[in-house]
């Protein structure tokens, strides 16, 4: 591709005749940024006539892309006072391996709702993550998770044995499972294999976590090592996606 050609392709992208549809996404995901890291310190978006200005769009699009955000519930707009912010998400970093209340210590206090706990027989797949033989217990715990008294996640735990059976004896209610863990195993946490994807929430989950039946949850699936690699946590985490955003710094060497 010649110079010019590159050339037609940029201007193509401001070009009059492109989609409203897209260039209202291209302005919501600026100003969604905005919303959820303190962009708007006041609390109320620019006016109408000011974001036109600022992303040479029409009025038409700017509309649209504040309809994207009040989809989202991260913005209101009210005829005579404009457009404000609706909530405050959440950042949970994915640099280091920190347990939820450690991770928003700065932003509130979690709350665990322990709703159940047990020794059960594993399903054949989480003994193989786990690295135990078929049939051999494990620990089993669900809790609903607060900030400040609001619904935050539900998640599922399932620990070994020799290290979950005396946790169930701690404060669950005021204590991230991982400095239990550390305590109880005398031994640093090493590493967590995590993955993120995006889940409807089912009637019971929505039910529990206070949301919308069928709204996005973000389901997290993280695996955690001791230090000396064995496994020792597998944990299956629904965070109200409306209530959470995940960040981290990637390298490429």
């Amino acid at each position: 591709m010649t110079r010019t050609d590159n050339a037609a392709t940029a201007l193509s992208l401001t070009d009059a005749r492109r989609l409203r549809a897209d260039r209202a996404r291209q302005v919501a995901d600026v100003l969604r940024r905005q919303v959820l890291y303190g962009g708007f310190r006041s609390g109320a978006l620019p006016s109408e006539a000011e974001l036109v200005r600022e992303f040479a769009a029409s009025r038409n699009t700017v509309r649209d892309a504040l309809d994207l955000l009040r989809a989202e519930g991260l913005i209101e707009r009210c005829p005579g006072v404009g457009t404000t912010v609706a909530t405050e998400k959440y950042p949970h970093g994915l640099e280091r391996l920190l347990g939820l209340g450690e991770t928003l210590r700065e932003h509130g206090e979690v709350t665990n709702e322990v709703r159940t706990t047990g020794l059960i027989a594993p399903p054949r797949e989480i003994s193989a993550r786990l690295r135990l033989p078929a049939g051999e217990p494990v620990v089993y715990v669900e809790r609903l998770r607060r900030l400040d008294g609001v619904p935050l996640s539900l998640d599922l735990t399932y620990l070994v044995r020799d290290l979950g059976e005396p946790l169930l004896a701690e404060d669950l209610a005021r204590n991230d499972v991982f400095v239990l863990l550390e305590r109880i195993a005398g031994a640093p946490l090493g590493r967590a294999e995590l993955t993120l994807e995006a889940v409807n929430a089912d009637a019971h989950s929505a039910a529990t976590l206070q949301a919308p039946r069928g709204a996005a949850l973000m389901m997290v699936e993280r695996l955690t090592h001791l230090a000396d690699g064995r496994p020792v946590d597998l944990e299956f985490i629904r965070f109200r996606g409306d209530r959470i955003t995940m960040s981290g710094t990637l390298h490429r060497s």
